[in-house]
């Protein structure tokens, strides 16, 4: 592999002064995403198996995030470090999570899951559960958050996850955003529940967390959705 990764440096030194993963990177990605991979499959104590996939999931998404900026700015992923790196993670077993419908990478979010179904224990529980809940969330609608693609026994997961992340043992910044999600997910569920005694409870909840965002965060700009979810809310009615 440092073979190939010299010379993916040698080759990008003239053209990828913009590259956003430099083949520095790159072997550095490579190399953890190895040694995790390994530990996530053979190490003896659950925990470190666990472990191990939470740190896949992260490093995962930092690379998404860098080259969603490719897309969104080139309309595909620029530079042969960056190719090297999607090529490379797909034949080591852990690749990055794509949709061919959208035409970007997705949250890695089967990482987390997996790491909590284990039963990880310890500072990346509420790590891998914060970032399951987001990328859930996230992954899930393009432009209007209260159109979703998520089922209600999906949407009821993940009315208790962030139920567990938004009690006091969670805080700031990482609260706001978790009380945001689940406001809005509290509206999805009240849309899609085909009972109506099932929809009127998350109604009744989606409109109460609603107003208590707002409450709570009147300079938020997140502070400006509650008015259309509460909105939104009414009309089932």
């Amino acid at each position: 592999m440092r073979i190939l990764l010299s010379l993916a440096l040698m080759l990008s030194c003239g053209a990828g002064a913009h590259d956003l993963i430099t083949a520095e990177a790159a072997e550095r990605y490579l190399e953890n995403a190895a040694q995790w991979h390994a530990q996530s499959g053979s190490a003896t104590v659950a925990n470190e198996r666990a472990e191990a996939h939470v740190k896949i999931g992260a490093m995962l998404d930092e690379i998404r995030d860098l080259l969603n900026r490719d897309l969104a700015i080139h309309g595909k992923v620029q530079g042969l470090p960056s190719n090297y790196v999607v090529a490379e993670l797909k034949r080591l077993g852990t690749p990055l999570a794509y949709s061919e419908s959208r035409r970007y990478f997705l949250a890695n979010s089967a990482h987390y899951r997996t790491a909590l179904e284990i039963g990880l224990t310890g500072p990346l529980e509420q790590v891998a559960k914060l970032r399951l809940l987001r990328g859930d969330f996230y992954d899930s609608f393009d432009f209007d958050p209260l159109q979703s693609t998520q089922t209600l026994n999906q949407l009821q997961e993940q009315v208790l996850l962030a139920e567990d992340l938004a009690s006091n043992t969670f805080t700031e910044p990482n609260l706001e955003e978790v009380r945001f999600i689940a406001a809005f997910t509290y509206a999805r569920a009240a849309i899609i529940a085909p009972e109506e005694n099932v929809a009127a409870g998350f109604r009744t909840r989606a409109i109460a967390s609603a107003s208590k965002f707002e409450r709570d965060y009147p300079d938020s700009m997140r502070s400006a959705a509650m008015p259309v979810l509460r909105d939104a809310m009414q009309t089932l009615k």
